[in-house]
């Protein structure tokens, strides 16, 4: 063979091995890795949960509910979502997984399981007395719910236990606002809040009876200064009529 063809061939040969490396590198860069299946998902979300790593538990169900929303890992991979949130203390997120999966499911097994759950991501999303208790009336509509549809549920119990948790809570900030009106001498106000409180919450004995006895010293305040009010009033008039005299 001359030298000529013997570098042509060798020529031709890098050619080949070029292209061939050239592709492997457009399919490593360009070409699109296999999706996971709903298995591997979700038998990676468990894992997660297993180790405690709740945000890559929420991800990965969160893939498997969008990318296949009819397998038979989904349902149990939207349950397991709202655990995820609820485990991370992202309770928002956490209530709203569940009322999506009790929208989706209402008539599966685990609907009390989710009633109270959805009650207790709103409960404990409580923070002080003196702001709305918005959340709290929320989670006291589910736990009566939960109560109601499912009496003998084993979570009726500790739901009963919540009502009046949560029955507290909203009490506490009617009187911190009716306290407020009180300190600051607005006892007109106060009154009715106090009012409010002891029409209201007769099933919290204590705070009923606090409500009632502020309530009174509240009310007999509220007509001293309408009476002082009246007589300046009445004063002013009379000074007025002589100054003119």
């Amino acid at each position: 063979m001359n030298p000529p063809s013997r570098f042509l061939r060798v020529f031709v040969l890098l050619i080949s091995l070029a292209a061939l490396s050239g592709c492997g590198i457009i399919d490593y860069y360009l070409v699109e890795a296999p999706e996971d299946t709903p298995q591997e998902l979700f038998e990676a979300g468990q894992q997660a949960m297993h180790d405690k790593e709740y945000g890559n538990a929420a991800e990965h169900f969160v893939k498997l509910k969008d990318r296949y929303p009819f397998s038979p890992y989904t349902t149990q991979a939207e349950l397991m979502l709202g655990d995820a949130y609820f485990l991370k203390g992202e309770w928002a997120a956490a209530a709203g997984a569940y009322k999506e999966f009790e929208s989706l499911h209402p008539r599966h097994e685990q609907i009390p399981y989710v009633l109270f759950q959805i009650g207790l991501s709103n409960f404990n999303q409580f923070s002080s007395i003196d702001r709305p208790q918005n959340n709290v009336a929320e989670a006291m509509e589910y736990f009566h719910s939960l109560r109601e549809q499912y009496p003998d549920s084993p979570y009726a119990p500790a739901a009963a236990d919540y009502i009046v948790k949560s029955r507290r809570h909203m009490a506490d900030h009617e009187l911190f606002v009716a306290n407020f009106y009180w300190v600051n001498e607005q006892f007109g106000p106060a009154w009715h809040r106090y009012q409010f409180v002891v029409k209201n919450f007769q099933d919290l004995p204590e705070v009923a009876e606090y409500a009632t006895r502020m309530s009174e010293m509240s009310y007999y305040e509220y007509q001293k200064t309408k009476a002082e009010q009246s007589r300046q009033e009445s004063y002013g008039s009379w000074r007025q009529y002589f100054d003119w005299l």
